[in-house]
């Protein structure tokens, strides 16, 4: 929890309580359902928490923003901005019912009431958000197939709507035909586990 602390020093007592009790709630689940890795479970707080956290170093998402988190598996990267931002509406999409039970239960009792989990593949949602974020599910040419027409067209944040993809190694060869930017999240955090870590962002894909 103290490294949550170190990077986002200005968050209030609830949002600290939320974090702080994510991963009791998720060591818990993950001894009954395979939710994220048995070997990161260990590393919570850096390997997900953090990680879900770093597109906030890139935005500071305005009230009312929409996001639809494709492919959420245990909540990731959706549930953690759903707790730094909590005027921001999130929708969380699963193919896997298992996955959104637990999903379901921890928003539930994070007392987070700003987040929508749904079983369901995001081809079925039918609304239009300003950002889709997820943390690669597949390869971005198929990513956009699956969001296409999902992002609304009129801009309220200072970066233009589009996708926040998480994602590491060398993209070159997925992202060549794709107007993109790349930012390193090891600009924003130190620890070893981000130095191959990016964020990719589409902007303006619909």
């Amino acid at each position: 929890m103290q490294i949550i602390e170190k990077y986002f020093p200005n968050i209030t007592l609830k949002q600290r309580n939320q974090f702080l009790h994510l991963e009791k709630q998720y060591i818990y689940w993950n001894n009954r359902i395979n939710v994220i890795s048995r070997k990161s479970i260990h590393n919570f707080y850096t390997h997900h928490i953090l990680h879900s956290l770093s597109i906030s170093k890139l935005i500071k998402l305005k009230a009312n923003t929409s996001i639809l988190d494709v492919g959420t598996g245990g909540g990731f990267p959706g549930i953690p901005l759903a707790i730094l931002f909590p005027e921001v509406n999130f929708i969380l999409v699963d193919s896997i019912g298992k996955k959104i039970k637990v999903v379901k239960d921890i928003i539930k009792k994070s007392k987070l009431s700003n987040v929508q989990a749904i079983n369901t593949r995001a081809e079925h949602i039918e609304e239009k958000f300003d950002f889709i974020i997820s943390r690669a599910v597949t390869n971005m040419t198929d990513f956009r197939k699956i969001i296409k027409g999902k992002i609304k067209d009129d801009n309220k944040n200072l970066m233009n709507n589009g996708i926040f993809y998480l994602k590491g190694g060398d993209l070159s060869e997925e992202l060549r035909n794709i107007s993109y930017e790349e930012y390193n999240i090891s600009d924003y955090f130190q620890e070893d586990f981000f130095k191959t870590k990016k964020i990719i962002y589409v902007p303006n894909i619909s």
